[in-house]
């Protein structure tokens, strides 16, 4: 590895490799075609990001509309956390990159391609509609990654992405990572890349033994309140329904019960959901309540906490809702809410994904299990804090939400018959 990308790693605390990495590494260093498999959180963005910018480092200035890598994304919110991990590394060595996806502006993306960028990181629609208007061209592209696959191929998007591979040159290095490797992907893998080196690290199927997995059988009635005392905890927490009007108003209510809290789905302008995003990520909201949309390739550090609120419907989907927590070696516990009609599902359910819950039948928010769960003070706004449900830009937007996210800020404590602060925390 390059001593400049080195000192990069070691800047951001990063000095001992992944397993994935570990594995990847020497042979998408030395150019070849890699296929990786690994759960989300093995560490797929380094693996290969570095063999990247090694690869580009010291070459010719891209051309305009011509860019020289291509880095291909499921998901908006992906893509976008694709290139923030990639700008200290391109930064060391001189290389530019610029994010395409839709919900957006193009006119700034054309920009940047007009004026040549070395990285494109992208989702396939847009690129596609860009190529397609003439302002950009993949001729030039010494390497390509295709990241999350088996997401691409559950949004339909694989025949855009195939189209996009046959216009990149075939002597070029791709390097294709996925979770798990379906009949779609395979063919994907069969076409493009030439004798892959093909390693496995993390497999989704594997159970993470950081991980706690606990089914709470509750009725429908207690079902908010328990969400308000989880949620209320310290740390971060993930909260995922089955639907976009299920998260919006799952937002609402937890914000109306004192619990800062931000929706993430499909139904938001871009522009929300990347602030949304952002304030969990700066820790200026507890919850974060989402759609599957946040299931995959979604990082976000130290989420103590995944509560399933609507089981979901296959245990793919469990496995990688639950990876928001317990990732790069970190603890995490995992929480299903179960009705008593949703019993039997819950069952097939776990047993399909593998997993061997504890499950405890919860009348109320004093049950001692929750402060197993989730230890420490319930902490509660002082007034109800604004969810932004917005689902078409608005001008000069302000929020009424007073700052203040788990660790404090202008939360208080309160005590009440459902959150008393006084009984032992963990």
């Amino acid at each position: 590895m390059p001593a400049r990308l080195v000192n990069v790693l070691t800047s951001l605390d990063i000095e001992v490799p992944t397993p994935i990495q570990q594995a990847t590494l020497p042979d998408s260093m030395a150019g070849r075609d890699v296929l990786g498999r690994g759960r989300t959180g093995s560490g797929k963005t380094l693996a290969f990001l570095l063999p990247l910018v090694k690869r580009l480092s010291g070459g010719p200035r891209a051309r305009s509309g011509a860019p020289r890598a291509l880095i291909l994304a499921p998901t908006r919110e992906l893509a976008g956390q694709i290139d923030a991990a990639l700008q200290p590394l391109a930064k060391t060595a001189r290389l530019s990159s610029r994010t395409v996806f839709g919900g957006v502006a193009q006119r700034p993306q054309v920009a940047a391609l007009h004026r040549g960028v070395d990285i494109v990181v992208a989702c396939p629609g847009r690129l596609e509609d860009l190529i397609r208007q003439g302002h950009c061209s993949l001729d030039a592209v010494e390497i390509t990654v295709i990241d999350e696959a088996d997401h691409m191929a559950d949004l339909g998007f694989l025949p855009a992405v195939q189209r996009i591979l046959t216009q990149t040159p075939a002597r070029g290095q791709r390097m294709l990572f996925s979770a798990t490797l379906d009949r779609a992907v395979d063919a994907l893998v069969r076409q493009f890349l030439r004798d892959p080196a093909v390693h496995e690290a993390d497999s989704v199927k594997a159970p993470i033994s950081t991980m706690s997995h606990h089914v709470l059988h509750v009725e429908r009635q207690n079902r908010l309140p328990i969400l308000v005392d989880l949620t209320s905890a310290p740390g971060r927490t993930v909260v995922f329904t089955r639907t976009k009007h299920g998260a919006r108003s799952l937002a609402r209510q937890l914000n109306n019960n004192g619990v800062p809290a931000v929706e993430l789905h499909g139904d938001l302008t871009q522009n929300a959901r990347t602030r949304n995003l952002g304030d969990f990520h700066a820790g200026r909201v507890a919850a974060l309540v989402a759609t599957d949309i946040a299931a995959r390739g979604i990082h976000v550090d130290d989420v103590a906490l995944v509560i399933h609120a609507d089981p979901p419907a296959d245990p793919k989907a469990y496995l990688h809702r639950s990876g928001r927590t317990a990732r790069a070696g970190n603890t995490g516990t995992v929480v299903t809410l179960m009705t008593t009609e949703q019993v039997r599902a819950v069952k097939a359910l776990t047993r399909a994904a593998g997993i061997a819950p504890t499950t405890t039948r919860v009348a109320s928010t004093d049950h001692a299990v929750l402060a197993q769960l989730a230890p420490g003070a319930r902490v509660l706004t002082e007034r109800p804090a604004a969810t932004r449900t917005e689902t078409k830009p608005r001008a000069n937007h302000t929020s009424s939400r007073r700052p203040g996210g788990p660790s404090g800020g202008n939360r208080r404590r309160r005590t009440s018959s459902r959150h008393r602060t006084s009984r032992p925390r963990g």
